[in-house]
Parts: C-alpha cells; structure tokens; sequence
C-alpha cells in the first residue's frame, strides 16, 4: 500500500453481491482493523442484470479523495466489467477473476492475474448466491491486504443470521482455494493475448 493506501475497485452486474463484497473489505478494514475506508457504488439502468461497481478505498490514515481512479486490485465478475474497468488498473496490479465468466483478452504489463472458480465452489455449497464472498475469501489470500479474521467478522456482521454460516463456510472455501493459488504462482497466472501498455495502446503477445 503506497502511502498507507490501497484502491480496490469490485465489478459485475447486479445480482452477484458486489456491492456487498465491496462492503465487506471496508468493513473489515475500518471496524475491526482500526483503519480508515470509504465506499462508493455506481448502477447501470437495470437494478439486477445490468452492470454494478464498488470502490473501496482502504488507509492508515483519513481518506481525503473516495473515488478509485487507478485500483492497485481489481475484482472482475463478468466479461462487461473487464472490458470496462481493466484498462483503469494500475501498473502491477491486481486482478482476480471469475474464471468462468471472464475470458482474458487484454493486459497491461505486470499485472497480477489469479482466476477463482467461484461459481463451481459456490454451486458445492449449494447456493450461487455466495460466489461475491467466496471471490472476497481468495482475494484476501492472493492479496494480503486485509485479514481474514477481520474479514470473517465484517462477514457474520454483513449478512442475516441465518445465512452466517454458509456466508463463512464460503469465505473459507475461497480462501483456501486463493492461498492453493497463490502458492503455485506467486506472481500471478500466465496469460496470453494482448496487452495494454501505460498509454493504453495494444500490444500483440
């Protein structure tokens, strides 16, 4: 975190909990890290189906500016979002994908790829619905940004009773699978396409 700062922008479309993923890093940072974090959230026209972010804005100090401009990491949920928001982030950064909604076409160099399948962990839980937190579980192990005891708790603080459990037991599954992940490339899946060099001009590879 440069600066004591790190940008995290979270992206699909609505129905997925992204705004709940987003909500759930800030959480953990702000309450139960003792830390600073802002959260902002923007709709397409549709209220479910149609395209969804959220920032997050995590500091060890006051957060003077909430908007992400450059996100050091990106969390990808379908292919709209890719194509809009990976031009926007930052050199060496981040990015976590849904591996099986997202087809990687085009990079910038240095970027830090990890696919989740967090659809098919979410399906053996038996609800979909979880796949926004089994995403949040395997982007705190590739990232190591937030803790994942803070995080578990901002979880069982997020959601209704009755839903905790699954909600943790995803968590943990997308934990594991992000730290199983990390171990065999630590900096990141290969990938081949284009890339995207600083001036947003296209490379072939």
């Amino acid at each position: 975190m440069p600066g004591g700062v790190t940008e995290i922008r979270a992206a699909g479309f609505g129905g997925q909990g992204v705004i709940l993923s987003a909500l759930v890093m800030g959480k953990a940072y702000a309450v139960f890290e003792g830390g600073f974090a802002t959260l902002t959230q923007s709709f397409g026209p549709e209220a479910r189906g149609g395209a969804c972010s959220a920032q997050v804005i995590i500091s060890s100090g006051p957060v003077l500016y909430p908007y992400v401009t450059a996100p050091d990491i990106l969390l990808v949920m379908s292919q709209e979002a890719f194509a809009k928001f990976v031009p926007s982030l930052k050199p060496g950064g981040i990015l976590v994908i849904e591996e099986d909604l997202v087809r990687v076409s085009r990079l910038k160099p240095g970027t830090r790829l990890f696919s989740c399948p967090a659809t098919r962990i979410a399906e053996k839980l038996g609800k979909s619905m979880v796949l926004n937190i089994v995403m949040v579980g395997f982007l705190a192990a590739v990232s190591q940004v937030l803790k994942p005891e803070s995080l578990r708790q901002a979880i069982a603080a997020s959601v209704p009773e009755h839903f905790k459990e699954l909600n943790l037991k995803a968590f943990a599954e997308g934990y594991e699978a992000g730290r199983t992940r990390l171990e065999a490339a630590p900096h990141g899946e290969p990938w081949e396409g284009l890339q995207i060099d600083e001036a947003g001009v296209l490379e072939g590879v």
